[in-house]
């Protein structure tokens, strides 16, 4: 269920925050997995059937409590634990095989994320706790791929991902921009957590089909500095925030 439709919160700036975020931002990074592309529904329902089925029985709900803004080997690595032996081999390929062939049925954008990308003139890219092969899929699949390439990272190329700020610092490096100067775009307390972690500015989004109300209070109190959940708010958005950020003269 999603918040109240065409609702945006502005944080307030929390005591100690680090209002020396240079704005307004250089570089914009968005999350690929329920920010760009309206997948986590899918990628719930589809990994708790593949775990099940291998002795793990698990809820597309507790997927989502447990799982959601994490890496698919974080994920792995956890149940593992659990069960006390491997996952088989091939895990991640059954894995794989099974979502895309449920991306390639009904996987969809975002909506109003490609508008939004459209009227936003700073440099933006992608980082995801994806692998670039699932990032690539789905922003094939949805359109939103040539927007976007190549600027696309994976948390397949840092040593930590989320909630780690390995990814986000490793994005902006690519990028040429200042973390501080940086604005991520996030769907996750795991990823909100990264961003803040790397020092930059994070706007919580709570517009997927996957997201319960009071899901943007949560990324909130994660730390998030606004939050919203329909794109078309994102442009105005981000140039209000940039305002108001701007010393007073």
């Amino acid at each position: 269920m999603r918040d109240h439709p065409s609702r945006a919160t502005q944080a307030r700036p929390r005591q100690g925050d680090d209002r020396k975020l240079s704005l307004p931002f250089d570089l914009i990074i968005f999350d690929c997995d329920g920010v760009l592309v309206d997948s986590e529904v899918i990628s719930c329902r589809v990994h708790a059937e593949v775990l099940t089925r291998h002795g793990y029985p698990i809820t597309a709900e507790q997927v989502f409590a447990r799982f959601l803004g994490r890496s698919a080997l974080a994920a792995s690595r956890e149940v593992e634990a659990e069960l006390g032996r491997a996952l088989p081999d091939d895990f991640d390929a059954q894995l794989k095989a099974a979502l895309f062939e449920e991306f390639a049925v009904s996987l969809q954008a975002v909506p109003h994320v490609a508008e939004a990308l459209a009227a936003i003139a700073t440099p933006v890219c992608v980082a995801s706790s994806g692998t670039p092969d699932k990032i690539r899929t789905s922003l094939t699949h949805t359109g939103l791929l040539p927007r976007l390439t190549p600027h696309i990272f994976s948390a397949t190329q840092v040593a930590h991902g989320k909630p780690a700020p390995d990814l986000f610092l490793f994005a902006a490096a690519q990028m040429g921009a200042v973390p501080g100067d940086c604005l991520v775009i996030e769907d996750s307390v795991p990823g909100v957590t990264a961003a803040r972690a790397a020092g930059m500015t994070a706007f919580g989004f709570s517009g997927g089909s996957h997201c319960r109300t009071g899901h943007t209070e949560t990324l909130i109190a994660a730390g998030a500095h606004a939050g919203f959940d329909d794109m078309r708010q994102l442009p105005e958005m981000i140039r209000k925030f940039a305002l108001a950020s701007l010393p007073a003269r």
